[in-house]
């Protein structure tokens, strides 16, 4: 019998991952471990969003910083190329009309390795020294990506179109993330925020047992540096997928 698997995304990202899984008959449950949410003064965002045209590349962190872009713009400039980490960012510029061929998008190569390093290598670096970079990510996000960038001799500017945060350990959260300690289940973690976040959560909702019970689950990752977070936490059966929501379900089909 197939494991409930608990999707931890945040929710708008849940819940296309979670009709895809149903259709796979397997059962879900979506606790999001981070909220994603707009600035609280995104003057600065919609200034630098006026320049586009003014930027040889704009590199995406995630797929929230895409669709918190387009909800300030209504087309992309055709002229501006575009840079991801994986697949599923390339299916939030889908959604908006951005796709390979009439646009530029530049990913990793290796669909088992989608970060900021991976990134870095599928980038023309020298096209771009001296050129101006525009990395759109969310509030406070890391920096390698930035200061590779600037090693190269890039000038690299970055904006904040988002901001993420914890949700409320309510009364109904901490039920429910109890029941799903006592079942079961198999976990996806997409950011090394979010495996955080439910590490503190467990602290709290079961002290005595709770960690012990968390770190024996089967936990799903699309990132080497999550799996190694997660490995340094304690969890033994760590599994990395490819990018998006694809990667998570050949993995799924492919583990016992």
């Amino acid at each position: 019998m197939l494991r409930k698997l608990v999707i931890t995304r945040p929710l708008a990202q849940s819940l296309g991952l979670a009709r895809l899984l149903g259709d796979c008959g397997r059962e879900v449950a979506i606790l999001p471990l981070l909220e994603i949410l707009p600035l609280a003064d995104d003057s600065l965002l919609q200034a630098t969003l006026a320049q586009l045209a003014s930027f040889a590349l704009v590199a995406f962190v995630s797929p929230n910083a895409i669709d918190a872009t387009f909800a300030h713009i209504a087309t992309w400039p055709a002229s501006v190329p575009l840079a991801v980490m994986g697949e599923g960012s390339r299916r939030a510029l889908a959604l908006h009309g951005v796709v390979s061929g009439p646009y530029q998008i530049t990913s990793p190569l290796d669909p088992q390795r989608t970060d900021s390093q991976t990134l870095l290598q599928a980038l023309d670096l020298p096209r771009l020294q001296g050129q101006r970079v525009l990395i759109v990510r969310g509030d406070g996000g890391r920096e390698l990506l930035a200061d590779a960038l600037r090693d190269a001799g890039v000038d690299v500017q970055q904006v904040a179109a988002y901001r993420r945060a914890a949700p409320v350990l309510d009364a109904a959260l901490r039920q429910r993330l109890s029941d799903l300690l006592a079942q079961d289940c198999d976990w996806v973690i997409t950011s090394s925020e979010a495996l955080q976040v439910l590490m503190g959560f467990v602290h709290q909702v079961d002290a005595e047992t709770g960690v012990e019970k968390i770190q024996h689950k089967n936990l799903f990752v699309p990132h080497r540096r999550i799996a190694e977070t997660a490995v340094s936490l304690g969890f033994h059966s760590v599994f990395l997928t490819g990018s998006g929501d694809e990667g998570l379900l050949t993995a799924l089909q492919s583990t016992p």
